[in-house]
């Protein structure tokens, strides 16, 4: 099956009981049970619920793994993978990390116990010097938010085998249509599908993807037992906006390669950061593990107050947190998505306060490079 094929007919695309081609929505708490324990396969919606469970087979069928998973948001998935580890465990992570990541960790699951370094993890040097005895995984991003540096999965998948941890992708800005961290052996798939799944900013959800029966049977228990699950409405939500993604990411990318070319030869743009750029240093390895390069930019127009005149200017770019939408969104991530990573830190991993990141929608491209242009000027 093909992937545009694959994101309609993937999973369970209609009801069975029904034959509804829209697979319902079922807002339901509880089921009926003809005896004890003699159920239909769902006793409580924490546990499972139809509309739910036709969301991870989908998401199981897009990132070929053995089981999916649908949290009430992107953070929500990643603790949820987390808590698979014990209190004294040590986790890696990419440096240039989603601020939530970085402070989900070093101000949350650092308080009963798991212990977290972030590394640049590019550079395979640089992780294999972070690994400890009591480390239990790798956790990258890639492309990085929001500096757009890229991670080789295979080469670091390899690295974790060799000293029996698991490896965790995030792969909110590729999206499983142009990469599949699984296919290159990682053990987990991490998505915020808020972003470019849900793509019509109206759901906050998570899913997260296992290569395993061992990883799916330990990471339901965990998902039961916390219970931060995705109820049925937003579930629906996000089987419909899954089925629109190979349109909505191939519209976007070609888009952004006209903005990239645009801001690459504007005078008041410092520095373009985008891996589909020759220039990029990691392009060759983007190159090798993705189908597309994505509709995420990041570039420096040298300090804050220039970007302050570029956001009082714009029109078409919505200013707003979050990314992915049908809309184009712009952010300061110095100020917004990365505030609450230390200003030290910020500097430097090199998200300065002029950097400004923008997520290029489907707006017409010739209306969206006028507004950038007319606020650059």
């Amino acid at each position: 099956m093909k992937r545009k094929t694959k994101l309609i007919h993937g999973g369970i695309s209609t009801d069975p009981a029904t034959g509804a081609v829209s697979f319902p929505i079922y807002q339901v708490s509880t089921y009926k049970q003809e005896g004890v324990g003699g159920h239909k396969g769902y006793e409580y919606s924490r546990t499972g619920n139809p509309t739910r469970f036709a969301l991870e087979e989908l998401i199981k069928d897009l990132e070929g793994g053995k089981a999916g998973f649908a949290f009430g948001s992107g953070m929500a998935a990643m603790t949820a993978v987390m808590m698979l580890f014990n209190s004294g465990d040590h986790v890696i992570l990419t440096d240039d990390v989603y601020g939530g990541s970085f402070r989900v960790m070093t101000k949350v699951l650092n308080r009963v116990g798991i212990d977290s370094t972030f590394v640049d993890t590019s550079n395979l040097e640089a992780i294999k010097s972070a690994i400890k005895p009591n480390t239990k995984a790798i956790h990258l991003e890639t492309p990085t938010n929001p500096l757009l540096k890229i991670t080789d999965i295979e080469e670091v998948s390899k690295l974790a085998k060799e000293h029996g941890l698991l490896t965790i992708v995030d792969n909110t800005f590729s999206t499983p249509y142009w990469q599949n961290p699984i296919e290159l052996g990682a053990d987990i798939v991490l998505h915020s599908a808020t972003k470019y799944l849900g793509g019509h900013s109206d759901v906050v959800a998570g899913l997260a993807v296992v290569n395993s029966e061992k990883l799916a049977e330990d990471l339901h228990f965990v998902q039961n037992s916390t219970g931060g699950v995705l109820g049925p409405q937003d579930s629906w939500l996000l089987i419909r906006g899954i089925k629109t993604l190979g349109i909505r990411m191939e519209e976007t990318e070609s888009n952004t390669r006209d903005i990239v070319q645009f801001l690459q030869g504007h005078p008041s743009v410092r520095k373009v950061f985008y891996p589909g750029l020759e220039s990029h240093p990691n392009h060759a390895i983007a190159k090798k593990q993705v189908r597309g390069f994505g509709g995420m930019v990041s570039f420096d127009v040298g300090s804050a107050e220039n970007a302050d005149k570029l956001l009082s200017k714009i029109h078409y770019f919505t200013l707003a947190e979050s990314l992915g939408a049908v809309e184009s969104l712009i952010s300061v991530p110095a100020r917004m998505t990365h505030a609450s990573i230390p200003a030290e830190r910020r500097a430097e991993l090199g998200i300065t306060e002029g950097l400004v990141r923008i997520s290029v929608g489907l707006e017409d491209v010739e209306d969206l490079i006028d507004d950038l242009k007319q606020a650059l000027e």
